[in-house]
């Protein structure tokens, strides 16, 4: 009778876990038993991992063997833990060391301190798997210090400081890694083309004011709805956003790199520097904004793989009236609750909200063209109440883009980027001392104490108020006040700010459309 110990790792939500794999090998007719609350792809595993086993010369064994994943009250999905499994088997059967030994004074991975993360072939090759950079996290949390992982996931995967990560080609190139006979792979970073390199905001012309609302809403994360006639630039100013918001932090990397991994190996095979840009199609429905559950497998929406990033609704009225109500509470909390049968939980989900729409359902309301607007006073009304009174309330800059009178070029992305970066920095100092890092952020409390504007402009605000702003709305306004000061590298907001912000917050002819 021999008893061995590997690990692996599954993911909930987009959150990886560790799972302790026992496998036991006794005397008995030759057969496997699974147990651990396994679902139909982790049962599957018995199969692919004995063909695998076979097909690499090795032996499966003829006798009974048990195997036990635990945590046992966890549900384990995926084909993940294939290579945690198999590494069991081959150490209770003794084809491998279960024990930490060492040859030459050189220290040898063993399977009880080493992570397996991959799906194996029916050849004995390791492939890609959906969440391996949870996984990797979950490991490095749980205080291991090496993980295997498919070479399809090593780039993303060895941007944990933490945790050594590595990868091998097949089940014989990991059984040689452990024994010290072959080195792992090495990661090979492959040059392509981002979007920023593609796109610059310099590709506006004129619009000088848009851009500049679009600065702003950068430098604090502002949430920005823009109304225009077609073609007058809302989409092509939305899309070079991402050329001026600084990169990302060490963990924000971690997070959102984590979540495109859940997502699918296609989705993400490198680390995402740079802030996400999620652009879903008018016709998707609430399911694909928000998340869906399929079995126990979670597939993050566009609001989570937005996450740390941007997302923007273009034609934002032609979207279902229940997908826009479900930004609502996303934009307040930062997160998507999904409660399903079979699965409960929470997604990250703190981004930024872009919003652009036509002044009318056929475009022409705006237009000083002889193609005046034909829409009838009922469909106009039905295009606006679209987007709904307290979706509008969580929205901080509202602009009118008017039509393109001059082909001026304006500032490229570098050089905005740079102001964008330097009035951040002002708002990161700040508040060092508070759990935030941008503007939009400041809880409402602190902005009536700490945080308040110069007197003139704390009057300005508190009529404001009584003019039906409301509490939210002063709160939003004042928000885009202090991104206001920060660009112009201002101690605190003044009164013009407060007055700049409030306008940028309340265009009627915005609010109108």
């Amino acid at each position: 009778m021999a008893l061995a110990r590997s690990f692996g790792a599954v993911v909930s939500g987009v959150s990886g876990h560790l799972v302790r794999v026992e496998v036991d090998h006794s005397p008995g007719l030759p057969t496997v038993g699974l147990v651990g609350l396994p679902d139909a792809s982790v049962i599957e595993s018995k199969h692919r991992s004995k063909t695998a086993i076979m097909n690499s010369g090795l032996t499966w064994p003829k006798a009974r063997v048990t195997i036990s994943l635990s945590p046992a009250e966890l549900r384990k999905h995926g084909a993940g833990l294939d290579l945690a499994i198999a590494m069991g088997i081959l150490g209770a059967t003794g084809q491998i060391a279960i024990e930490h030994i060492a040859i030459e004074h050189i220290a040898i991975e063993h399977i009880a301190n080493t992570v397996f993360v991959g799906e194996l072939g029916l050849d004995g090759s390791v492939r890609a798997v959906p969440g391996a950079l949870p996984s990797v996290i979950a490991a490095a949390q749980a205080g291991v210090n090496s993980v295997i992982v498919p070479p399809s996931n090593l780039v993303q995967c060895q941007i944990v400081p933490t945790t050594r990560a590595v990868a091998c080609l097949d089940l014989n190139h990991v059984i040689a890694y452990l024994r010290g006979e072959r080195e792992p792979l090495q990661a090979e970073n492959s040059a392509t083309f981002s979007a920023d390199e593609l796109t610059d905001l310099s590709d506006v012309l004129g619009q000088d004011e848009a851009r500049w609302a679009l600065e702003v809403a950068a430098v604090g994360r502002h949430n920005m709805f823009m109304i225009g006639s077609p073609g007058v630039g809302k989409t092509l100013l939305a899309h070079r956003i991402s050329g001026i918001l600084p990169p990302l932090g060490q963990e924000e990397i971690l997070e959102a790199t984590a979540i495109h991994s859940v997502a699918g190996p296609s989705m993400c095979n490198q680390p995402i520097i740079r802030p996400p840009f999620e652009a879903p199609h008018h016709s998707a429905t609430m399911a694909a904004l928000m998340g869906s559950v399929h079995g126990h497998k979670v597939t993050p929406g566009a609001m989570t793989r937005a996450h740390h990033g941007v997302l923007f609704l273009d034609e934002a009225p032609e979207f279902s009236r229940n997908a826009l109500e479900a930004l609502r509470q996303p934009l307040e909390s930062g997160q998507v609750a999904l409660s399903r049968s079979s699965w409960t939980g929470s997604l990250p989900a703190k981004f930024q909200l872009l919003l652009a729409a036509n002044p009318c359902p056929c475009g022409n309301a705006l237009t000083d063209t002889v193609k005046a607007c034909e829409c009838t006073s009922m469909a106009l009304r039905k295009y606006t109440v679209q987007v709904s009174g307290p979706l509008r309330d969580r929205i901080d800059i509202n602009v009118l883009i008017p039509g393109v009178r001059a082909m001026a070029v304006g500032e490229s992305s570098d050089i905005v980027r740079e102001r964008v970066i330097a009035a951040r920095e002002a708002a990161s100092r700040r508040f060092a001392e508070f759990p935030w890092a941008t503007n939009s952020e400041i809880s409402a409390t602190l902005l009536r104490t700490k945080f308040r504007p110069e007197s003139e402009g704390n009057d300005l605000l508190n009529t404001y108020v009584g003019n039906s702003g409301g509490l939210r709305g002063s709160h939003r306004a004042l928000r885009v006040a202090w991104s206001l000061a920060d660009l112009a590298d201002r101690k605190r907001p003044t009164k013009d700010d407060v007055a700049l912000a409030i306008h940028l917050r309340n265009s009627e002819l915005a609010m109108a459309a």
